[in-house]
């Protein structure tokens, strides 16, 4: 008997087994939840949040319609909702809500439902995930990282970026975070290799229905099924870079390549009409998800300049690179901007990216899909705001971190001294902000016009 316990142990723990890599799995997704819980607020835990946005929308969707059931509850302070025609919404992409269905019905009422806790017992699948995609390019010799690194990596995606304080708070900003980073993690885990294109279809689309942006990820997906789908060439190509691209096309398989692709569009386009179906439904208008209609102190500008712009651009650059802690004449002498700090401030190891040791058909395409995504996030109407660091980031964080194990640049003494203080600086984040006796530590101007060191 004992023998026999032994060698299932045995066969779990097999070196590069999928038993192992889902246990380990799961390893991380507990220690990211045990993490998580320990440094959230007791009332995210225990009652309902302030902005349940996700809760009522699902509530709504229960009660057999789309708008909510009467004006947003007084607890909320009319914080981010549309109201058109008499009629009062939830503007947010709807996908998170589909999280909380089970919750709401099981909980009769809204206020009994624990959104915050809720999302916190889905924020350790994002990091688990992406776990499972580093081991699936080690194995499959597209990365030279070591299974111990590529185990810490995820963990340092949990624990040493802007993931951390946005998974503890669990209102609906960044509840929609966590549940995006989640689905993207599978998301990539399926279009590798162009694997499960239904799958990454389907993902993809909850992604869009979750942050919008994460829609140019699809290049991932069509450069990895046109990868897939390549011949080989037959010795030198001659005639330069024409002459090779003709080549490349001819011993392309269109049939599987189209196959692939037809595959992978198939669920996406069938999400995306159901959002054009349920914009329309709400708004009039299938290109509109609602933020036009928000009731904010800011609706001028997003009607002058719209949600997306150029305009936006050097407000959000500035953030995103150049907000730090400042002293100021205030009990606690430091403070940090609530438009949040800078990417390269919160986790340092992105400035590894800078100097890969490879480029790769891999660092290219998804070097292409993070960029994409982050100038959609930078010509948005908002930096963010509240946050302590740059929480659009983690829209294409997923996308960093592998192009970190793939860029093979060596993780040295420095590395590991900037992984250390990513960790430091993102656990002060993540119980510090928006908590009473350490609001303190944090400049607020509500105007949002102010955004490094007042004069």
């Amino acid at each position: 008997m004992r023998s026999t316990s032994v060698g299932v142990w045995r066969g779990w723990f097999a070196k590069d087994s999928t038993k192992r890599r889902l246990l380990l799995g799961v390893m991380i997704y507990v220690l990211c939840t045990a993490a998580f819980f320990a440094t959230t607020a007791r009332e995210r835990i225990f009652e309902h949040t302030p902005y349940n946005h996700y809760a009522l929308l699902a509530d709504s969707w229960l009660h057999g319609q789309l708008d909510m059931r009467g004006p947003p509850p007084p607890y909320a302070g009319g914080n981010d909702f549309a109201q058109k025609d008499g009629k009062w919404y939830v503007s947010f992409p709807p996908f998170p809500a589909v999280w909380l269905l089970p919750w709401v019905k099981l909980g009769g009422v809204v206020e009994n439902v624990r959104d915050g806790q809720a999302f916190l017992w889905l924020a350790g699948v994002g990091p688990a995930g992406l776990w499972l995609v580093l081991e699936r390019l080690r194995q499959r010799k597209l990365s030279e990282r070591r299974e111990g690194t590529n185990f810490v990596l995820a963990l340092l995606f949990a624990l040493g970026t802007v993931y951390w304080f946005t998974a503890v708070q669990g209102t609906v900003w960044f509840a929609a975070h966590v549940v995006a980073v989640a689905v993207g993690a599978f998301y990539l885990l399926s279009a590798l290799e162009a694997r499960h294109p239904l799958w990454a279809g389907l993902l993809l689309g909850c992604a869009f229905l979750t942050r919008p942006p994460m829609l140019l990820m699809g290049l991932f997906f069509a450069a990895e099924a046109f990868r897939m789908s390549m011949g080989h060439n037959e010795g030198k190509t001659r005639g330069g870079k024409l002459a090779l691209i003709h080549q490349t096309l001819r011993s392309l398989a269109w049939k599987s390549f189209l196959k692939r692709c037809a595959l992978f569009a198939l669920p996406l386009v069938a999400v995306l009409a159901l959002s054009l179906w349920h914009n329309h439904a709400r708004f009039g208008s299938p290109l509109e998800f609602g933020h036009e209609y928000l009731t904010i102190a800011w609706r001028s500008r997003i009607e002058k300049w719209g949600l997306f712009s150029y305009h936006y651009l050097p407000r959000n650059l500035s953030v995103l690179l150049a907000s730090l802690p400042y002293l100021n004449q205030v009990p606690s002498g430091v403070q940090i901007n609530v438009h949040g700090l800078a990417l390269w401030f919160t986790t340092p190891m992105y400035l590894w990216l800078l100097w890969p040791k490879k480029n790769t058909w891999l660092v290219i395409v998804l070097s292409l899909c993070a960029a994409g995504i982050a100038f959609m996030d930078l010509l948005y109407q908002n930096t963010g705001w509240m946050q302590f660091g740059y929480r659009f980031s983690n829209d294409y964080a997923l996308l960093l971190f592998v192009l970190l194990a793939l860029g093979d640049r060596r993780f040295g003494t420095l590395f590991w001294s900037a992984a250390a203080f990513s960790v430091a600086v993102n656990a002060f984040g993540a119980m510090t902000f928006d908590r009473g006796p350490y609001k303190k530590f944090y400049h607020i101007d509500g105007s949002q016009k102010t955004l490094f060191q007042p004069d």
